[in-house]
C-alpha cells in the first residue's frame, strides 16, 4: 500500500514539475521572438487563413524587429513585431485590385473623412490629401488615436479603402544599429541595376561587416548587389 502510494506521489510530482517547464516555455515564447518561425506563428494568429509569401529579420529605428508579409483573398498584409517583447509595431494591408474604369464623381474631402473616422472611430484626423497615383485619383487621410498613428487611402471615385496602415507612436529606439532598413536597400539596388526586379533581401554579417545582399533579375540575367548596411554603399555587383 505504502509502495503505491509513493508511486502515485512521484507521478504527482513529475506532472507538476512537467506542467511548470510547458508553462515557462509558453511565457518565454510570448515575451521574445527570436525565430522566424516565431514571428510567422503570431501574425497568422492575427490575419487567420492567410498564406505567408515572406517573413524578414531587420532593424528599424535601431530595433531588431520581424515582419511578416501575408497575403489573403485579394490583400497584402505587413505585421512588425519587435523582438524584444513580440510587441506588435505595426500592421497594414494593401488591396491589390483597384478598379481604375469608374467614371463616378469624385467625392468630397468631408465625405473621404467621415468614411475615415467610420474605419478609426474617435480618432483625430491630421490630414487629408488628393493625388494621382497609376492612373487614379486617390486619397490619403492621416490620424492619429491614442498611441497609434493612422494612414488611410481611399479611391477618389469609388470610395473603396485601398490601403490601411497604423503605427505605434512610440516606435522610437536609440539608433544602436542605424542601419539603412530593408526598403532603402533595394532603393539603392534598383539604382545601381535599373528596370530589375527584386527577388531577395538578405542582411547578414560578412567577416564582421554587415551588409545587404539584394539578388535582382533583369532581361534574363541574375544580379547580386552588396551594400554596406550602415553607409548604403555598394560594395559589390555580380551578374550572373
Amino acid at each position: 500500500m505504502r509502495k503505491q502510494k509513493r508511486i502515485l506521489t512521484l507521478i504527482l510530482i513529475l506532472g507538476l514539475m512537467l506542467t511548470g517547464i510547458l508553462i515557462t516555455s509558453d511565457t518565454a515564447y510570448a515575451g521574445k521572438i527570436t525565430s522566424m518561425q516565431q514571428a510567422e506563428k503570431l501574425a497568422l494568429k492575427k490575419v487567420k487563413k492567410a498564406g505567408v509569401a515572406e517573413v524578414d529579420k531587420d532593424y528599424e529605428k535601431g530595433i531588431l524587429v520581424y515582419s511578416v508579409h501575408l497575403w489573403k483573398g485579394t490583400k497584402e498584409y505587413e505585421l512588425t513585431y519587435r523582438a524584444s517583447d513580440a510587441v506588435l509595431l505595426s500592421y497594414s494591408w494593401e488591396e491589390m485590385r483597384i478598379n481604375k474604369t469608374s467614371r463616378r464623381k469624385i467625392m468630397s474631402k468631408s465625405t473621404c473623412k467621415k468614411l475615415a473616422l467610420q474605419k478609426v472611430p474617435k480618432g483625430q484626423v491630421i490630414s487629408i490629401a488628393k493625388k494621382y497615383d497609376e492612373g487614379s485619383y486617390i486619397y490619403e487621410v492621416r490620424l492619429q488615436k491614442g498611441d497609434k498613428k493612422y494612414s488611410l487611402e481611399y479611391h477618389a471615385r469609388t470610395a473603396k479603402l485601398l490601403e490601411y496602415k497604423w503605427e505605434l507612436k512610440s516606435f522610437k529606439g536609440k539608433n544602436k544599429y542605424p542601419y539603412i532598413g530593408r526598403k532603402k536597400a533595394k532603393r539603392i539596388a534598383l539604382s545601381a541595376v535599373p528596370a530589375a526586379e527584386v527577388v531577395r533581401v538578405e542582411l547578414y554579417n560578412d567577416d564582421g561587416t554587415f551588409v545587404y545582399e539584394v539578388e535582382l533579375v533583369k532581361e534574363g540575367y541574375e544580379y547580386e548587389v552588396k551594400i554596406h548596411a550602415r553607409t548604403g554603399k555598394v560594395l559589390h555587383i555580380e551578374r550572373d
